[in-house]
């Protein structure tokens, strides 16, 4: 149906309201399908190909939103043992920490060397920006090493993890003090980027960036720059490793000059490219392969206790529901 070229004034009021309508229709169908997908990745969680005698306990509560929530997964017979903290990617507005491409062969892998593996959901656009999805990933963080003897973990022994979006909260936790410190966390063994190409945001905004990246990052170069893991570098952090897909235009490019900055303020971060796509970084770790055991390598250098083979169990795997650890971490 074609448009009047103009409209009457009397008719304006109509037209903005109707077009509210639409939009607020829009807003309220993309929340029911992000819902739907958190939905259907809670169903598919994996529990099946993990040791024997594994414990899933979901939705632990670290604040009062819906979405500060992980999930643990814990070996049989744990006590003091090592633990990997996962954030899911998901362009900083979809994702969920029950993906089996997040947990999957990352949870058997590990949890066969006998370390905990927690994966983390967090606030997501448009209600959160990236910088407050980093505080609650710090959050998570503290949360877990709060609690970690009740999941059979040593909080001295936490490793950082993150995919994409992901791995760039991941990045702006480890960079930015004032993130863990506001948040309670306390210094952890090291940090594993998964291919994030949002480490230096006000380079990736000056070049050519996705929608997704406008849409996370807006148009503000002071957001940009407190959004960016490596203008928050300011010292010594802790040892991190940058896994980046050699084939991607942005990622090993971000992650190299990340390292150069970490290293030249006294820290140690090393790169590794590897000739996998974006998605198969992350559902692949884990699986034998020279990338899992190059992984295994730097987590090796940060805690032996990664490297060695948890004890067999004849107990099956089990799922507790959330009301065993629900709730905000005290």
């Amino acid at each position: 149906m074609a448009l009047p070229r103009s409209l009457p004034t009397a008719a304006l009021p109509l037209v903005a309201a109707a077009i509210a309508m639409l939009l607020a229709a829009h807003a309220v169908a993309a929340d029911r399908v992000r819902d739907a997908l958190a939905e259907r990745g809670r169903a598919s969680a994996p529990t099946h190909g993990l040791p024997a005698g594994t414990r899933v306990i979901r939705d632990v509560g670290y604040g009062a939103d819906p979405r500060q929530r992980f999930d643990v997964y814990r070996p049989a017979g744990a006590r003091g043992a090592p633990i990997v903290v996962m954030a899911h990617g998901g362009g900083w507005a979809f994702g969920d920490k029950a993906s089996p491409g997040v947990v999957g062969d990352k949870a058997a892998h590990w949890l066969a060397r006998g370390a905990v593996f927690v994966s983390v959901n967090y606030r997501l656009l448009p209600e959160a920006p990236p910088r407050t999805q980093a505080a609650d990933l710090a959050l998570a963080l503290a949360a877990v090493q709060r609690r970690a003897a009740e999941f059979g973990g040593d909080p001295a022994r936490v490793v950082l993890m993150g995919h994409s979006a992901g791995a760039h909260l991941a990045a702006l936790v480890h960079a930015d003090r004032a993130l863990s410190a506001a948040a309670g966390a306390r210094p952890w063994l090291g940090t594993v980027l998964l291919d994030g190409a949002a480490l230096d945001v006000p380079a990736l905004m000056a070049g050519r960036p996705m929608r997704l990246h406008t849409d996370a990052f807006g148009s503000d170069p002071r957001e940009w720059n407190a959004a960016s893991p490596l203008h928050a570098l300011s010292g010594p952090t802790a040892p991190l490793l940058a896994v980046c897909a050699s084939g991607r235009r942005e990622a090993c490019p971000q992650a190299k000059a990340f390292a150069r900055r970490a290293n030249a303020l006294g820290g140690r971060a090393e790169v590794l490219a590897v000739p996998l796509s974006h998605m198969q970084i992350n559902r692949d770790l884990g699986a034998p392969s020279p990338y899992t055991r190059s992984v295994d390598r730097f987590l090796q250098a940060l805690d032996p206790g990664f490297g060695q083979p948890a004890a067999p169990s004849n107990t099956r795997s089990t799922s507790s529901p959330s009301s065993a650890s629900a709730g905000p971490a005290p």
